[in-house]
């Protein structure tokens, strides 16, 4: 009886591995027009240096009181490997710029003209289908508020391999792999057992490195950072801070750093592009603009902040109010606030203008800003 029973199981077995054959060949079937898109995608030759460039994109918002210019003809390039920042106060159309850029605008929110091209390729006419094959592969974010933007009712690891599963086609076990091993770059403990957890057992900082490691998981060339330390305090947001810059040396991913916290983007960021009212104002090396802020917003920032290099009586605020972005006023869009306004600030347009190298502001007296600044530091 034993002959028989040996064969019977014999050909169980093989019956088993025959369906279980039949199954891996249909999925690989089912997956292999995604992963020939994907695979164009992740291989296409960069056509420039910069992997991001947008162009005088424009946002509109509808409301009740108007219609609301959110985004008004901003255009920046990050270049591979490098990280960009974009400061400013809060609603000067910084978000916006992200969500824009990445194709998430609420549902009152439009791109009303402009380029977002990633590697060449215009994002914004890209339809929904080609673009949820962009995120991940090719560009990611790291949201401001990590426990609104993760799953509440699903396992942080099942949310790191996701991405991998869904766009690089990866087994189950392999994409499990890929997620220990990004739990402990972003320096999570204990990833084995964390890994298995639900996102309400995570610490603040804990969260936003599960984020950072999702960001990360398909390997993508740029990763939009939307104020990822805002809720966090000073020594865990400088553990990010630290994290964020070595993975981006090792990995040679780009950033666009958004924050208004000038100190932060010093740390992070080699470029700075500084918002005020859906507009670039001021755009340069990053230690340039803040050392000699040549617009007079970029002045303020820097005069509301503390320098421990000069002694400071007190920090001096910026007066008024940023404008309403339903009706803006006339000309530099700062001129209501601004110390060195004169009549030819009031009216027409006034451009981003280019001064040297990568350095351009968007004030006709610029040159006040520095002779400003110099007399601060020399009475203190």
């Amino acid at each position: 009886m034993s002959e028989p029973e040996g064969r019977d199981g014999a050909w169980t077995e093989e019956r088993q591995a025959r369906k279980e054959r039949g199954r891996d060949e249909g999925r690989r079937r089912r997956e292999a027009p995604r992963r020939r898109a994907n695979q164009e995608m992740l291989t296409q030759e960069p056509m420039n240096p910069n992997v991001l460039e947008v162009e005088d994109l424009r946002v509109r918002i509808a409301s009740k009181r108007g219609v609301v210019r959110a985004v008004d003809g901003v255009s920046f390039e990050v270049p591979r490997g490098e990280a960009l920042g974009l400061v400013g106060e809060s609603g000067s159309g910084k978000s916006m710029t992200l969500k824009a850029v990445l194709g998430v605008l609420p549902p009152e929110a439009h791109v009303a003209s402009g380029q977002v091209r990633l590697d060449g390729t215009d994002l914004i006419r890209l339809n929904q289908s080609t673009l949820n094959r962009v995120r991940g592969p090719k560009i990611s974010m790291i949201f401001q508020e990590p426990m609104s933007a993760l799953n509440p009712v699903m396992r942080v690891g099942q949310q790191i391999s996701e991405g991998p599963r869904i766009h690089l086609g990866y087994s189950r076990a392999r994409a499990e792999e890929r997620s220990l091993d990004l739990m402990r770059r972003v320096g999570i403990p204990d990833p084995e057992r964390r890994y298995r957890a639900y996102p309400h057992e995570f610490s603040g900082g804990m969260r936003q490195r599960v984020m950072i490691a999702i960001a990360l998981s398909c390997e993508p060339e740029i990763i939009l950072c939307d104020e990822p330390t805002t809720a966090l305090d000073v020594t865990i947001q400088d553990q990010i801070l630290r994290l964020l810059v070595r993975l981006c040396q090792e990995t040679g991913v780009s950033l666009v750093f958004v924050t208004h916290d000038l100190p932060v983007v010093a740390q992070v960021c080699r470029q700075v592009a500084v918002m005020y009212g859906g507009q670039i104002v001021e755009r340069g090396d990053v230690h340039d603009v803040l050392l000699n802020p040549r617009h007079p917003y970029t002045l303020g920032l820097v005069r509301s902040a503390p320098d421990v290099e000069y002694v400071q009586d007190s920090l001096r605020p910026i007066p008024g109010a940023p404008p309403s972005l339903i009706d803006p006023p006339d000309g530099c869009r700062f001129h209501p606030r601004c110390d060195f306004a004169e009549d030819d600030c009031r009216t027409g347009t006034v451009p981003l203008r280019l001064l040297d190298g990568s350095r351009a502001t968007r004030c006709l007296h610029h040159e006040r800003c520095t002779e400003a600044l110099a007399a601060d530091r020399s009475s203190s």
